[in-house]
């Protein structure tokens, strides 16, 4: 095996995390009746699709805390 495919293959199942909380960070944003913090739900989007690691900013700063209004 070559360096390339062994660092591929190392890296492969922080990918797959990242990529999972991510999608879970964007449905969690998507809720109705969810409240964000400090940017609009448009904006999280965004900024969760793009940035690598971002869900972690979302869920410490820009996730209202509580029950999702109904």
């Amino acid at each position: 095996m070559s360096i390339t495919l062994e660092m591929i293959l190392l890296a492969l199942p922080l990918v797959l995390i990242e990529l999972g909380v991510k999608i879970y960070a964007i449905v969690d944003v998507l809720k109705p009746g969810r409240n964000t913090k400090g940017l609009s739900k448009q904006a999280w989007i965004l900024v969760l699709a793009v940035i690598s690691f971002s869900w972690i900013l979302y869920f410490m700063i820009g996730r209202e805390d509580g029950d999702i209004e109904t």
